[in-house]
This record gives C-alpha cells, structure tokens and sequence, in this order.
C-alpha cells in the first residue's frame, strides 16, 4: 500500500507551507496578490451549479466577473499591473473558465487598451470601471487570424464631420468570436480596423466603439451569436458594423499614430505593421493571462484526482481487502509525472513573468518571445495534464458537475487564443535559429554520472537544444528551395524542436531555482527529486540523440527506466502533500460530488 505522509516521521515529510510559499512567489506582492484572488473564488457564488442551458452560464460568468470587480481596491490598476491579471485568471480558470475569459477581455485587453493610449483625448472611464458597461475586445476576422496585420474591417476619415466611418466591407471582414452578445448587459468594444486618410491606408488602429445599449445592438451593429462550442460557455459570436460613424476621440492614439487637430496622423513609427503591433501590444499580457489560466485548471485538476485517488477504494490483492487507487504504481506514478510538469509550469510562469514585468525597452522583442515560448508549452501541458487527470477518475471525471470535464476543452481555448500556439512558435522558432546563441558542445558522460542527479539531467536537456539548433541552421542554409517560404518549411520542424527544447531547458531552470530558494530542510529533497523526475521524462525521451551525441552511455540508456521507478518511489508518500500545496480552495473540492461522497 502506498504509505502516506500520516503515517511517515514528521523530519521526513515535505513542509505544506514552504512548497505553496515556493508556488505563489510571484514578485514582491504575489502571496497578497493570490491570496485576494483565492479568496474571491472561495465565495458560494463560483460554485457549479448544474442544470444551467449555455445563455444561463453566460449570465452567470458576468455576475461572478462584476462580483470580482465589487472587490477590486482599483479597476484600473489591475488593468495596468500584468502580475495581477495573471493572478486573476489563475484562479479565476481554477472554478470557471468563462469568467476567467470575460474577465481577461474586459480588464486586460479593453481597459488596459484604453489606458495605453497615452496621447488619446482624456475620456471618462468610469462606466467601464464600474462594469455598467462591459467591455470586449474585437480584432481577428473571419478570413484573418493569425495574420490580423491583414485585416480589412475599415475606419474612414470624414474631414467635414471630424469622425470615422467604420464598416465592415465583406463577410471576411466580421470580427469573429468577441463575447458581444446581450449576454452581461450594455457593452463597448475597442475595434481593430485599417485607418484611412484621404483614401491612404495608414495600418491598424484601435477604435473605442459603443455596441449595445438594454434594449440590444446600437443601429448599425450586426451581432449574430455562434454555436456552441465545447469548454466553459462564453458568448462568442459574429459582429459586423454598417457605416457606424465614430467621434474622433474614439481613435485609440499613442506613439503609433496621432491625429492632429488639422487631420495629419503623426507617427514614431513609420512602418504600418510596427503601428499593428503596437496597438495590439495588450495580446502579449494577453498571452501570459492564456497561459496561467491553464496553469490553474491544471493544479486544480491534479488536487481534484489525487484526491479522489486516495478516497476511491478498489478490491485489493488478497480476497476482502479494499486498497485506495493511489496505492497502485500503475496509477500514481501518471500523476506524479503530471505534479512534476505542474510545478515546472508554475515556477517558470512566475520567471517569464518577471522577465516580461522588468524588461528594459531595448530587450522587449526577446521578452515577448519569451512569453509567446511560454504560453505555447505551458498551455499544451495542461492539455496533457487534464487529460490523465480527467481518466484517472474514470467515468466521474465525464460529469460536469465534478468540476473535470471542462478543463481540457478550456486548454484548447487557450491554445488558439492571442495567438495560435503553432503559428507563435513558427515565428519563435525562425527568430531563433540565427538570433539566439546556441548552447555550448557537451562534457562527454563518463558511466559514472547519476541518472537522479538534477544538474546531469540538466546537461543533457541543453545538449538536446544544442542538437536541434544546428540541426535548424543546417536545414535552412541547406534547402534547395530558392524562395523563402520554401526554405522555412525545410527547416520548420527542426525549429520547432529547438523552441521546445529551449521552453524545456528554461522550465527545467526555474524549478531548480525555486528548489534552491527552499528554506524547509526535508522539503527540499523533495523538490529536487520531482524536478528529476521532470527532466527524466524527457532525458528518456531523447535518449537516443543523447546517447549518439555522447551525452549518455548504453549503461545510462539501459538505467532510465529504473531510475524513474526509483525517484517515484521515493516521491509516491508525497503525492497528497505536493497536491494540498496548490492550496485549490476546500470549498470549491468539497463541493465535488465524487470527493464528498454525494
């Protein structure tokens, strides 16, 4: 039977505290910023309530979103501080994806939008930080996602009557998927659209444009609502504008672009595509806050089916026994290879965070690499994550009701929200080849190193980078296709390999971090062994590359497997413990019915 920390000597178990302190360190305000958010969604009004229809749910995710709003100290300085919108939507996704999606709109992408144009006229926010009304974010189109630096709704300067005239051209041009249904109450938008000055296209811009009003969609506003999709219902549809006229203070103005009084656009950026990016510059924030919410989800996943691991009894061996499903190696050691990525994801979210928080002007195109490397690996390890959780608890895990069923749908969200994961690491990848060092040749192994020693896995994951990187250069300079495009296809894939490899290395980094700064004695081991189990994984992955780079020998190759039964071994008495850290609120688990028994 899988012995427990219960009944283990006190010396020898990890310190709950100290693993949760390590986990929610998030700069100077982090345990205040997580604990206000924990708080908010501790409240009897974030629990699951069954047998809502989707336009109910909906309604539902805007009482929570004003509820978290009544009990903001400032609106505006959430919108303006990235590590407490990420703390928003970590907990927020832990008990309902929705709100956590309407929620990063609003405050992030709408708000934050509004409050980054710096040389804009000064306008009254105070209907949009009080939620009278909501805001939403309308900038992909129907024929344009990942390339939105293409898209052709149009903004129309009328010199005679100082204002816009905002259309939408074709079908093509309807901004797909914004929350503008009558769902939430009255809403505004900020609209990315072409900016055209005496017939001269003068790239994207943002406009602070009025949708509804009580009684539905202001005239010329086409809002058509779209089916449902699976995960944690949102109000997404179609929305389209019929020669809406603006104000001119609706132009969204900064550094990018400002409109004098005589109708000249001023800019400090003279190429188009920089204006795009610039007035889109939110999506990045946007990226961190998609990443956390499918950090939450993941550990409240992994609380949620450890849980239930340790309370489902099964037949045991001998007739008349009954033994939990966590004392069954066979089904612990799938989740604690999952607690280990999840306290790899949480600890380099907390870095790239940091990094994105700190970075001076010059390194903020690394910076936002960073954050776009992130978003695609956390997020698609939460899908992974999710979905052993959700089989580990077998046909309870398909019940909504048991707070599972939603999660790896809500990754999936999160996967092709601001920006699709395969798309941004193409552009990392590219970036990379050439415009980031490659890691230096590796020590060759001896036979002697440990396969449990963190630093030697470590090595090895950086010797897997380094084979990818020139394997990518080799491909590019090597291709026999004259044209761009056929050239990165010839190298894609060894690109691709070197972004996750690299995502690989910088997690495997801050977790050894995070174990350096524990200050609990019997903690720390414990740390350390689930980092090695974490870069085991993927050592084993890749062994065959390392063992013909020299990295390994046969006898490292042959020693892996057990290596992994050692290390979960020595970790299985932890499980509970390491869950208990993600410190998921006990009202949102005890309210499960299949871990209260109802």
């Amino acid at each position: 039977m899988l012995i427990t920390p219960a009944h283990m000597p006190s010396h020898t178990c990890p310190d709950r505290a100290e693993l949760t302190r390590l986990l929610f360190l998030d700069g100077t305000r982090g345990p205040d910023v997580h604990g206000h958010w924990r708080r908010a969604v501790s409240a009897e009004l974030f629990r699951y309530r069954s047998g809502m229809g989707h336009e109910e749910r909906w309604d539902l995710s805007y009482r929570r979103l004003r509820a978290l709003n009544e009990g903001l100290p400032s609106a505006e300085r959430l919108a303006r501080d990235p590590r407490e919108l990420a703390a928003l939507h970590e907990w927020a996704s832990a008990v309902d994806g929705a709100t956590a999606t309407v929620a990063g709109i609003h405050f992030n992408l709408f708000l934050g939008s509004l409050l980054d144009g710096t040389l804009s006229p000064a306008r009254d926010l105070g209907a949009f930080l009080s939620l009278e009304r909501v805001g939403t974010f309308l900038c992909t189109e129907y024929a344009h996602g990942n390339d939105a630096a293409a898209l052709e709704t149009v903004a129309r300067y009328d010199r005679e009557r100082d204002e816009f005239d905002l259309h939408t051209p074709h079908p093509g041009a309807r901004k797909y998927m914004p929350n503008t249904s009558p769902a939430g109450g009255p809403k505004s938008a900020v609209v990315a659209a072409r900016l055209e000055l005496d017939g001269r296209d003068q790239g994207v811009f943002l406009f602070l444009t009025p949708l509804s009003d009580h009684t539905g969609a202001l005239p010329g506003v086409t809002v058509t609502a779209l089916p449902e999709r699976i995960g944690s219902p949102v109000d997404h549809c179609v929305t389209s504008f019929e020669h809406v006229r603006l104000p001119r203070s609706a132009l969204l103005q900064g550094p990018h672009g400002h409109l004098t009084p005589d109708g000249t656009l001023n800019s400090q950026l003279g190429n188009p595509r920089k204006r795009f990016l610039h007035a889109i510059r939110r999506v990045t924030v946007g990226k961190l806050c998609m990443s956390t919410s499918t950090l939450g989800g993941s550990r409240a996943a992994l609380a949620t089916a450890v849980r239930y691991a340790h309370t489902r009894h099964i037949s045991g061996p001998r007739s008349g026994t009954r033994v939990p499903l966590a004392a069954h190696r066979s089904h612990h050691s799938r989740l604690l290879d999952q607690v280990a990525t999840a306290y790899a994801m949480t600890f380099w979210h907390r870095r790239v965070t940091e990094r994105w928080v700190s970075h001076p002007p010059e390194d903020r195109a690394r910076a936002e690499r960073l954050v776009a490397v992130a978003k695609g690996w956390i997020t698609w390890r939460a899908r992974e994550i999710v979905t052993e959780c959700r089989e580990r608890c077998g046909a309870q895990g398909l019940l909504p009701v048991n707070g599972l069923a939603e999660f790896a749908a809500n990754a999936d969200g999160a996967i092709t929200a601001e920006g699709d994961n395969l798309a941004v690491w193409c552009k990392a990848g590219a970036e990379m080849i050439f415009d980031h060092p490659a890691a230096p040749p590796p020590t060759p192994a001896t036979g002697e190193e440990s396969l449990t020693d963190p630093a030697f896995l470590r090595e090895a994951l950086r010797a897997t980078e380094r084979h990818r990187h020139l394997a990518a250069r080799h491909d590019l300079r090597n291709s026999h296709e004259r044209d761009a495009l056929g050239r990165w296809n010839h190298a894609s894939a060894a690109a691709l390999s070197l972004v996750d490899a690299h995502a690989l290395g910088q997690a495997a980094d801050a977790f050894a971090e995070a174990s350096a700064r524990c200050a609990a004695p019997a903690t720390r081991p414990v740390l350390e062994n689930l980092c090695g189990l974490f870069l085991l994984a993927h050592v084993s992955r890749d062994s065959g590359t390392l063992l013909a780079e020299g990295v390994l020998t046969p006898g490292h190759v042959r020693g892996l497997p057990g290596a992994v039964q050692r290390v979960t071994a020595r970790l299985a008495p932890h499980l509970s413990t390491l869950t208990e850290a993600f410190d998921v609120p006990e009202e949102h688990l005890a309210s499960l019915p299949m871990l209260s028994g109802a």
